[in-house]
């Protein structure tokens, strides 16, 4: 898809039917058709034109023929069916004498606020069109950061109502994410060292300025995106534990259960085989069965004597802390 746009009279961004000099050209996973036409119209090579159509292109700065081209990682929010997740796509920014040109695979959100003249912009000033994407996209990543977060305490809250499967996978796919930003944040500021000597920067105060609140941006975005990612890495690895504590107990548990049942079993099994019994046991004469209520009784002891033995041997392995051995003082 490709559209045009234009400044008018009061300075603002309008559509336009066609290619006019002076523009700006948005286009939105074009086809090889689109590219040509392009190419024709602002004589800007068909390898910057494709270059932001490679998913995994990463953030660099090309000079060919005239024209300039920046590569921008841009994060973005993507709804799935597991929910919503963030990402990074590549957004070129293309300029030469004839006109600017911005690629990307998908609509990106600062664009469309250029295109909504949310954010001012001029397409008669390429390089403030660079600078104030590179503005705005850094604010976008602090944003989306932030919802990360708070997302993230939301699934920690409800994982401390019920572990479920759902909520770890949840907050595994923003410790993806964060990993993303990280590595998009940290291309995209490779890329300032070019205007820090460009003359246009230089000559400029106002885009001095804008460039100083790029780096500020950046940096602020990048310390919140480790600072995330630190905290979020903490916070599964100690989920982690308590979920191999919880599997522990279970099995604990069951080893006891197991252990229990054995017993009366085996009690069963010794007085069950085909021999004669010691002490006269299984002859009498039209009498009361008394060998199977001391068979009973033997096992329902031998089980409860097992089982404080268990208890104890357990109870004597728990790590008493500071605190408990202390309130256990006071109770002696």
């Amino acid at each position: 898809m490709i559209k045009f746009y234009k400044m008018d009279e009061n300075l603002r961004v309008v559509e336009t039917e066609e290619f006019e000099r002076r523009c700006w050209v948005d286009m939105i996973n074009p086809t090889d058709d689109e590219v040509d036409d392009v190419k024709e119209w602002s004589g800007i090579p068909e390898e910057m034109l494709k270059a932001a159509l490679d998913e995994e292109e990463s953030a660099r700065v090309d000079t060919d023929d005239g024209a300039t081209m920046y590569v921008v990682d841009s994060p973005m929010m993507v709804d799935t069916d597991e929910g919503d997740s963030y990402t990074t796509i590549p957004v070129a920014i293309i300029y030469n004498t004839k006109c600017i040109v911005t690629v990307s695979l998908n609509p990106d959100p600062v664009l469309a606020g250029f295109r909504s003249n949310r954010n001012r912009v001029s397409t008669l000033k390429p390089v403030g069109f660079v600078l104030h994407f590179l503005l705005e996209n850094a604010k976008r990543f602090s944003s989306l950061l932030k919802q990360i977060d708070k997302k993230s305490l939301r699934l920690q809250a409800e994982l401390h109502r019920s572990m479920r499967n759902q909520e770890l996978i949840e907050l595994l796919g923003l410790q993806n994410s964060l990993v993303y930003f990280s590595t998009s944040l940290s291309a995209n500021s490779s890329l300032y060292g070019r205007f820090s000597r460009m003359e246009a920067v230089q000559s400029n105060p106002d885009y001095q300025d804008m460039y100083d609140d790029v780096l500020i941006e950046t940096k602020q975005a990048t310390e919140m995106c480790h600072i995330y990612r630190d905290i979020l890495k903490t916070t599964m690895d100690a989920f982690s534990s308590v979920i191999s504590n919880n599997v522990n107990n279970v099995v604990k548990r069951l080893t006891i259960i197991t252990i229990l049942i054995a017993i009366p079993t085996l009690i069963g099994g010794l007085f069950g085989m085909n021999i004669d019994l010691p002490f006269g046991m299984g002859y009498h004469d039209g009498g009361f069965a008394w060998e199977f209520w001391v068979i009973v009784g033997l096992s329902v002891a031998l089980t409860v004597i097992c089982g404080v033995l268990i208890a104890r041997m357990t109870d004597s392995v728990k790590i008493r802390t500071p605190k408990v051995k202390k309130r256990k003082r006071r109770r002696d």
